[in-house]
């Protein structure tokens, strides 16, 4: 079982067979621990454009808890490559190791699918760089953009939706990465 942390209501993780999925209606938060996670912190407080954000005053502190699930359980936690929660907490960079075994590994979307490149990070704690399963590479452009100004090579913008939803082939691969990870239950 992976318990899959800050699923959107329409998420496909829902469909998935041993996925133990918190949306808002049951509050992440209320989660109690026990298996490795795969954790979607909300992230508009922590991103590139975050100076135009209004999240909710607890929204930060999400994803801060989101970390902790990851270090004590296991598994892996989702966010944009340019969030500042890695330097909120210390979350190592790429190439680099924290105090929990816990390393960075960057990633495209677009290698599983999504119609924009979407740059993300992944914190990664109790699996090794060897345990990850089976990586997709995809070259070339992509199609849409998550947001740019208009510029003579302009493609057309992802919807908010799009933002939001991980696809369906990165999300079966972060629970069978989450899978393959093993807690430390360090407090």
């Amino acid at each position: 079982m992976v318990a899959v942390l800050f699923a959107r209501d329409d998420s496909n993780y829902k469909a998935m067979l041993g996925v133990d999925v918190w949306d808002a209606e049951r509050d992440a938060r209320r989660w109690p621990g026990g298996e490795p996670v795969v954790a979607h912190p909300p992230c508009r407080a922590w991103g590139r454009l975050r100076h135009f954000a209004n999240p909710r005053p607890d929204e930060k502190d999400l994803a801060r808890w989101a970390v902790q699930q990851v270090r004590k359980w296991g598994g892996v936690l989702e966010h944009p490559a340019s969030s500042t929660l890695w330097q909120d907490q210390q979350l190592p960079a790429p190439g680099q190791r924290d105090e929990f075994g816990g390393w960075t590994l960057p990633i495209v979307q677009m290698w599983w699918g999504h119609r924009a490149e979407k740059k993300t990070w992944l914190y990664i704690c109790g699996a090794e760089p060897r345990d990850l399963p089976e990586m997709p590479l995809r070259l070339g452009e992509a199609g849409h953009v998550v947001q740019s100004r208009k510029r003579h090579d302009y493609r057309p913008h992802i919807t908010k939706a799009e933002r939001e939803h991980t696809p369906p082939e990165l999300a079966s691969w972060l629970v069978e990465l989450a899978a393959r990870c093993k807690g430390h239950n360090v407090k």
